[in-house]
């Protein structure tokens, strides 16, 4: 037997709002079974670490005339070159 869901009530504020759900029980308002497991959020910008690679002046300077040739910078060019290589170790 399915439990009838509560209606969710208007809200004048955010604040009148975070007060309500702060002492509300969820499962009361929405079907737990239902719920999206695997939520998407595709505005978020991936989180980046800053880091130091070591690599020959000539192989440094290849990357940038490749990337001239591109159109693109050579840090985003390294980045996609190293994206695609671990794809390829994985895929093995």
């Amino acid at each position: 037997m399915k439990k009838k869901l509560k209606k969710i009530p208007q809200f004048k504020n955010e604040d009148e709002e975070r007060d309500f759900w702060a002492k509300a029980d969820t499962t009361e308002y929405f079907d737990v079974d239902k719920a999206i497991v695997n939520p998407v959020f595709p505005n978020l910008k991936p989180s980046t670490r800053t880091i130091t690679v070591r690599i020959p002046d000539s192989l440094f300077y290849d990357l940038k005339m490749l990337a001239n040739k591109k159109d693109v910078p050579y840090q985003s060019l390294l980045k996609v070159f190293l994206a695609e290589k671990v794809r390829e170790e994985f895929a093995r």
